[in-house]
């Protein structure tokens, strides 16, 4: 078996088997078609196949391997698509898609042209919302349980599976509030597994551990289950005694019950989210009740496979192939030492930060490991905060610090930076505050896709007064901007965006030094043309000059502007002055961006030049990796070298 990733790429595949029942399986039609005997067998064979899978190609584990019953029972009670199910996030959903007629296809997961990692309307019917970020589930379910009643169509339902570490985010707590006044057909399913990459952290968290471990409450709890169980045949007063037995269970034993029923849900559970027979039993129960509902399900991350119970932050995404049987990662050896991480030299560095300065302090929403910022969460835990999926409350208590002098780095993934821009512009920049966003996972992010790539934060940050935007070439200059950072300023946000992988250089540990804010450097000289880039995409320039020079005799120069604002103006006259073609390169949109900037002084200072700009075009690019994207696009190293050869050999007049 073969699939064809790229023009330039072939993959082989092996097969992976399915189980005799699972083989079958090609819709929640067939699933139906079982006896619910055989419902625990099926739910073993999703999860091995899963395993199976995810083991040779990689891609999100652990979520996915938590809801396997879940996703049985899901699509053997409801009628999907016609009920509409929706995945908050979207991690969990491997075992959905496979069950959706995608089992065939599943290898392609997360490959360039292959099937999304995420939930994703145009790749199936059963896919009822695209996802990929926290805490839209139960908006989205209500905004279409809404519709469907202005619709007459009552009977169909709406459920929203969200975990409780989405349940976090504030999107979650406005969407419940709504929904217990819009009193439509609502389901919402909470996936309680206390993580969502890293373990949850707030008040939540500590109120759900509550429920679910009051023992008075689980001995009692399963007394209102059973008269629930009863409801077709207690007759047009049922509700009304299920509502009181329950709720007096609740209120004598959990002073903290009512967060959810205070919101007007009727909240039912907690329930063993592997028992698929049990599930299956209450989900049948609670279509046939009206309004907006609450069930909380208590399942285990990673399930099934032990050692992603064991660390469920490494297998929240698989670590690379793995021993199915024994979870031994197959680690490709080096022969040599390879440049760290981004995201590692921004969590090395911040600690070394914290030593010389007192006032620094470190911020993430939820991404402790992912971001690195777990280095110093580990050494001076007083002196960094994961606030949980909420990065509008990072950004504003990020704000909050800085108006008492600390010298807060607030670490949100580019693409995650989006939810917050109105704290950015309205906590942040109109009161002029300090405050330093170092933005991981700039550009493009490979096979997470559009829901992750960071492609805008340029273009959006540029455009707000009070902000500086700049970017690193490599990890020294990581480190010098970040050094730069937490130097003593009044005035003024500083962003600094760097992309998901590895640096250049292997001895990255280099003495830190200030950078003047808004000046750029020359890295290579050059006579036939100038590229001017930002950020890490310098090195791709320095290839194609290089290439160039060694196989077309042509010298060109390679500029690393380092700050998109303020640009370095007098830099730009110098180059505008030597140069009349000139191209820009960044790991960014082109609408607005660096390209952007350096064509709007061009513009405005009455200089010319042919200026061709290489970036991320105005379009959703899909998932692939990093380099086949930005091939796609035009950026890779091949394709500036193409693109300055042409500029090079076509004499171009400039007026």
């Amino acid at each position: 078996m073969h699939w064809s990733g790229s023009s330039s790429e072939v993959l082989n595949f092996m097969e992976i088997k399915a189980g005799e029942l699972l083989e079958d399986i090609n819709s929640p039609d067939d699933l139906k078609k079982l006896d619910k005997s055989q419902l625990t067998q099926i739910s073993a064979e999703l999860r091995q196949y899963i395993i199976d899978t995810v083991s040779v190609y990689g891609g999100h584990f652990g979520a996915s391997l938590g809801v396997v019953e879940l996703t049985v029972a899901l699509h053997y009670v409801f009628n999907t698509p016609d009920d509409q199910l929706i995945w908050d996030v979207g991690h969990q959903a491997y075992g959905h898609k496979i069950l959706t007629g995608r089992r065939n296809q599943f290898h392609t997961n997360r490959l360039m042209n292959g099937l999304s990692g995420f939930p994703k309307r145009k790749e199936s019917a059963y896919d009822a919302f695209g996802v990929g970020h926290s805490s839209t589930s139960i908006s989205a379910a209500l905004g279409m349980a809404v519709g469907s009643e202005y619709q007459k169509e009552n009977d169909r339902q709406h459920i929203a599976v969200i975990g409780d570490g989405a349940m976090t985010g504030g999107q979650a707590f406005e969407a419940m509030n709504h929904a217990g006044v819009a009193n439509s057909n609502i389901i919402i399913i909470l996936n309680d597994n206390n993580m969502s990459i890293d373990p949850n952290v707030g008040a939540l968290k500590d109120y759900l551990t509550d429920i679910t471990t009051s023992h008075t409450y689980n001995k009692l709890k399963d007394e209102v289950w059973n008269m629930l169980g009863k409801f077709k045949t207690l007759g047009p007063h049922a509700r009304d005694a299920i509502a009181n037995v329950e709720g007096s269970v609740k209120n004598l034993l959990l002073k903290q019950s009512n967060l959810f029923e205070s919101l007007n849900l009727r909240y039912f559970g907690p329930i063993d989210g592997h028992d698929v027979d049990h599930l299956v039993s209450v989900l049948e129960d609670l279509k046939d009740i009206p309004g907006p509902k609450l069930l909380h399900c208590v399942t285990v991350k990673g399930k099934g496979f032990n050692p992603a119970e064991k660390e469920q932050t490494k297998w929240h995404a698989a670590p690379g192939k793995f021993d199915k049987v024994t979870g031994e990662v197959h680690k490709k050896t080096q022969e040599t030492p390879q440049p760290p991480k981004y995201q590692d030299v921004f969590g090395h560095t911040l600690v070394e930060l914290a030593e010389m300065n007192e006032k620094v302090m470190g911020i993430t929403p939820a991404m402790p490991s992912g971001s690195s910022m777990n280095i110093l969460m580990k050494k001076m835990p007083e002196r960094a905060f994961d606030v949980g999926i909420a990065e509008q409350h990072a950004v504003t208590f990020s704000a909050g610090l800085a108006t008492r002098g600390l010298i807060p780095f607030c670490n949100i993934y580019s693409t995650f930076m989006q939810r917050a821009y109105d704290q950015v512009i309205h906590d942040v920049c109109i009161q002029n505050l300090p405050v330093n966003f170092c933005l991981d996972r700039a550009g493009f992010a490979g096979a997470d896709g559009p829901t992750h790539h960071g492609a805008y934060d340029i273009a959006y940050m540029r455009a707000i007064p009070n902000m500086i935007v700049a970017a690193p070439m490599n990890e020294s200059e990581l480190r010098n901007m970040m050094f730069t950072a937490q130097l003593p300023r009044d005035s003024q946000a500083f962003t600094i965006r760097y992309p998901r992988g590895q640096g250049v250089l292997v001895d990255w540990q280099t003495p830190m030094e200030a950078i003047k804010i808004g000046t750029g450097r020359q890295v290579r000289r050059g006579e036939k043309l100038a590229i001017l880039t930002i950020g890490h995409q310098g090195n791709y320039a320095l290839q194609a000059a290089d290439k160039l020079s060694r196989e077309q005799e042509a010298e060109v120069a390679v500029y690393d502007m380092r700050f998109v604002k303020p640009l370095d103006e007098a830099l730009l006259k110098e180059i505008f002055a030597t140069y009349d073609k000139i191209i820009t390169v960044e790991d960014g949109s082109l609408m607005g961006g660096f390209g952007s900037a350096v064509l709007e002084f061009m513009v405005d200072n009455d200089l010319h030049a042919h200026v061709k700009r290489l970036g991320i075009p105005d379009d959703i690019i899909e998932h692939g990796s990093q380099l086949q994207l930005q091939a796609n696009c035009g950026y890779d190293p091949e394709n500036i070298y193409q693109t300055a050869l042409a500029m090079i050999t076509e004499p171009v007049a400039v007026p």
